[in-house]
Order: C-alpha cells, then sequence, then structure tokens
C-alpha cells in the first residue's frame, strides 16, 4: 500500500495488550503502512498532566491515573480515524473497555509472557512494575496484589468471552460494572436463601443506583437447589416475573442453582457475582445466628482445597506456593487471598478456554479428587459432616495415595500432599471426618458410591491420578482390586 495514499477507515484502529506488547513500536509502523496518524495514548496523557506517568502515579495514585486515562482516550476516540497505542492497564477499567469497544476497533496484541517480562523489567518508568509485579503474579499482566485493587481477567472463548473481576467490595458496584453488559436496563437476581439473606439487598441496590430494575428469586440452600423439583420451581418463579430476550440472570452467589436449561430458555446471557471479599463479614453474621462455631473455619477450609487443587493439576509452582502461603491465607492475610483466588480463575479460566466443549480429558482434570470425593459425600448423606471441598481435599490425598500405589507418582509427592492438606486443617483422614469418628466405613460401599460418579463410563470408573505434584491425567483402567485395598487401608487409619 502506497502510504501516501491514506487508507479510509470508519473507526480509530485501537491497540490494547500487557505491558511490553509492542503496542507503540507496532502501532507506529501501521500507522505508516496505512498512511494514517499514529497517537500515542500515554503521551497525550504526559502532555495532558505536564508530568510523567511515573510522576502521576507517584503523586496521584492509580485510581486517579485511570480516571484521567479515561478521560483522554474519550477524548482521542472522537478524532478522525487513527491508529491509537493504549497503557498497558488501559483495557482492563470497565468504562475504558466500553468506549473502545463502542468507538474503535480493537485489537489485543498477545505475547509470550516471559518475553513480555524480559521487556519490561529493565526499563524504570513502568509503575506498575516498580509497585512490586514479579514473575509470580505475571499471570495477570497488572502489579502485584494489594488488597485494595481491583484485578480483572479475561476468559477467551471461541467467538466470545468474559471478564473475571476479583477485589474488596465488588459488590457494591455489581451495578456499575455490570451495565455496559446488559442488553437492557433489568435484571433477574438468582440466589439461595442464605446468601440472599446478607447479600441481596446490597447487590440489589448497586443496580439501582446503575439504572438497572431489579427482581429477585431465592431457592434453598445446599445441593438440593440441583434437584429437577427445584429446577422446575426456579423456572415457574422465572417466568412468573415476565422476562424477555433482553432480561439478564444475575447469580448471587454461585452456579448450583443456575441450570443451563434456563439460560437456553430466556437466551439471557448470566453474570456472576463472586463475593471474595465479603467472606469474613459473611461468615461472622452466619456465626450470630447459632450455627455451629467451627462453620467459618470448615467453609474456608472447603475454598481452600479447590485453590490447591490448581497446583496439583499442572502448576506445581503455584502447589509450592500454597504451602508457603497457605497458613496466612486462612488466617486472612487479604493480599494473599487475592492472589490465590486470582491465579485459580486463570488456571481455571486456560484450561475452560482449550476445552470449552469437553471433547478432550483436559477439562476432566478439573475433577482431581471428585470421585472420591463424591463417594465420602454420599455416604455421610452430603451433610454439613462434610463439606464438598473438605471431600475433595481428603479425595485429592486418596487420589495421590492410589497413584503412588500404583506406581505412577512418587510416594514423596503423595505424602507432601497429604501432610499438606492435613496440616492446614483439612479432614484427609477418614476418622476425622463428622468429628466423633463412629461412623463406619465400609470400602465396597464407597465403590458402589464412585459407580454413579458422572464420570463413570459404562461402568467402569473414572479418576484423576497423578504422575507427580502438577501432573495429574485421566484414567479409565484402575484396577479395583488395588482401590479396594487402598481404601480398606484408609478406613482402618
Amino acid at each position: 500500500m502506497d502510504a501516501s495514499s491514506p487508507l479510509s477507515l470508519p473507526r480509530t484502529v485501537a491497540l490494547v495488550g500487557l505491558m511490553g506488547a509492542g503496542k507503540s513500536a507496532i502501532g507506529k509502523r501501521l500507522a505508516l503502512r496505512l498512511g494514517l496518524p499514529f497517537i500515542d495514548a500515554d503521551d497525550e496523557i504526559e502532555r495532558a498532566a505536564g508530568c510523567s506517568i511515573a510522576e502521576i502515579f507517584e503523586k496521584y495514585g492509580e485510581a486517579d491515573f485511570r480516571a484521567g486515562e479515561r478521560r483522554v482516550i474519550a477524548r482521542l476516540l472522537d478524532l478522525t480515524p487513527h491508529i491509537l497505542s493504549t497503557g498497558g492497564g488501559a483495557y482492563l477499567h470497565p468504562e475504558t473497555r466500553a468506549l473502545m469497544r463502542a468507538k474503535a476497533v480493537t485489537v489485543w496484541l498477545r505475547a509470550e509472557l516471559d518475553v513480555l517480562f524480559d521487556r519490561v523489567r529493565r526499563r524504570g518508568h513502568r509503575p506498575l512494575l516498580r509497585q512490586g509485579a514479579s514473575r509470580e503474579g505475571k499471570g495477570t499482566g497488572m502489579s502485584a496484589p494489594t488488597s485494595d485493587t481491583a484485578r480483572t481477567i479475561r476468559v477467551d472463548l471461541a467467538g466470545r468471552g468474559y471478564d473475571i473481576a476479583i477485589g474488596p467490595g465488588l459488590i457494591d458496584r455489581a451495578g456499575e460494572l455490570s451495565r455496559p453488559l446488559l442488553a437492557a436496563p433489568r435484571v433477574t437476581i438468582v440466589s439461595d436463601q442464605t446468601v440472599a439473606l446478607l447479600y441481596g439487598a446490597r447487590l440489589a441496590a448497586s443496580f439501582d443506583k446503575a439504572g438497572v430494575r431489579t427482581t429477585s428469586i431465592t431457592v434453598p440452600a445446599g445441593e438440593g437447589s440441583k434437584e429437577f423439583d427445584a429446577f422446575g420451581r426456579l423456572l415457574g418463579d422465572l417466568l412468573d416475573r415476565r422476562p424477555d430476550r433482553k432480561t439478564t440472570l444475575v447469580a448471587l452467589g454461585g452456579g448450583a442453582y443456575l441450570h443451563p436449561e434456563t439460560r437456553a430458555l430466556m437466551r439471557a446471557k448470566a453474570v456472576t457475582v463472586w463475593l471474595r471479599a465479603e467472606l469474613d463479614v459473611l461468615f461472622d453474621r452466619v456465626r450470630r445466628r447459632g450455627h455451629r462455631p467451627l462453620l467459618r473455619q470448615g467453609e474456608l477450609l472447603a475454598g481452600y482445597a479447590e485453590v490447591a487443587k490448581y497446583g496439583l493439576v499442572d502448576q506445581p509452582e503455584f502447589f509450592a506456593w500454597c504451602e508457603k502461603n497457605g497458613a496466612d491465607l486462612l488466617a486472612g492475610d487479604p493480599a494473599k487471598r487475592t492472589y490465590a483466588i486470582e491465579q485459580s480463575c486463570l488456571a481455571k479460566a486456560r484450561i475452560v478456554a482449550a476445552d470449552e466443549r469437553e471433547t478432550t480429558d483436559l477439562r476432566a482434570l478439573l475433577n482431581l479428587g471428585h470421585t472420591f470425593a463424591h463417594a465420602l459425600e454420599a455416604e455421610t448423606g452430603f451433610g454439613p459432616d462434610l463439606l464438598h471441598g473438605e471431600a475433595v481435599g481428603a479425595g485429592m490425598a486418596m487420589a495421590f495415595d492410589l497413584s503412588a500405589r500404583l506406581g505412577l507418582c512418587p510416594p514423596a509427592d503423595a505424602e507432601r500432599v497429604r501432610r499438606h492438606l492435613g496440616a492446614v486443617g483439612l479432614p484427609v483422614r477418614l476418622r476425622s471426618i463428622g468429628g466423633d469418628n463412629r461412623r463406619r466405613w465400609d470400602a465396597q460401599r464407597l465403590i458402589g458410591h464412585m459407580r454413579g460418579d458422572k464420570k463413570a463410563e459404562g461402568g467402569k470408573l473414572a479418576f484423576i491420578l497423578a504422575r507427580g505434584i502438577g501432573k495429574a491425567f485421566v484414567s479409565r483402567d484402575v484396577d479395583e482390586g488395588a482401590l479396594g485395598a487402598l481404601l480398606d487401608d484408609a478406613i482402618a487409619a
């Protein structure tokens, strides 16, 4: 193309990506090739502020910088079409992202994370990097986790995608963050009775503040909400609210009650609100309602088991981080809780994006420990003696024990898994489940429960085993004699 003949574009081309992705360098070459003006948003911000970006961060902080960045980008997008290079964190702000989606053709520049880190670590003018980013936190493309900032993780799926926002107090910003995603300003909030009582009013208030009309539906707490009768009642309650195709369902607190059939029927988008920062408040309130005093720790441990799982599946360095930091996380360290949740979301996003439809065994790896866990839950009646996450913790220890017994996994790795999960307080011994040591376990009855697991195919049991920490794989040919012997030994321990 002749640069003397500018290409006629209906919109500005905005280049976005992490620090060091090459937005400025590629933007200049692209502008020259297309015969269009090139504008670097960071240069415009510095020109408007009369100081460097590093100085803005130092004097005013990231929040004020992002507000100014948003105003500058809004002004630049109103200019005639050009090539626009944006800062590494610009696209992560929902309002800035909405502006670019509305007024620009957005191009995401991707590079390997190690390449990005090597490029930016030698550049002292990167304020986010100077705030403490490291290879340990490189998956976010943002500064090291702190307790008072939000994180956004992008989940890329075929032809679509979504963002996960992580941070304190986000429930009070849910309306603001969700508003650009809604087809119409009306939502139906679906939650279970416990979570609705604690957070339903605050969530509704956040949507009201954003100009979004809300209705609410509650379902029973616990596994009963997954049954078909509960689904039928939920469907009837939804229809009573007379939704249309532009009504959005907002799942508050989790996904057990939000059936895929409901979403398909309404052709609605689902917005999930994850309450990380509010857990301490929730547990304190539940305690005051007279529930057993160990609820708070038990619930935290149940969640922690799912966190540690990601390290055991395919991230040995993250499991090592858990071994070092798990106690502090459970004790309430906000930065470490945020980091753990962030890494868990990144791990699941990566696996789901690679195997969204479960056409390979990759996504099945997320079920590490679950075949054992479901048998333990069924034997305890899915009751309060064993929370799902606690069962997963016990199941992961047993999966590594079985892997070691079959000669697949170094015994030292299996012992390391059992030692850490037990050290934080998870019930890795069957006798510790329920606290009274009086339950009569039976290996064959547990195997019978396993046959009813959804992963069983043609009567054959499926297990997620491991060749070591971070080396999980799917096995469908486990010898039942070896399995029974393992369970007998676990019962006797």
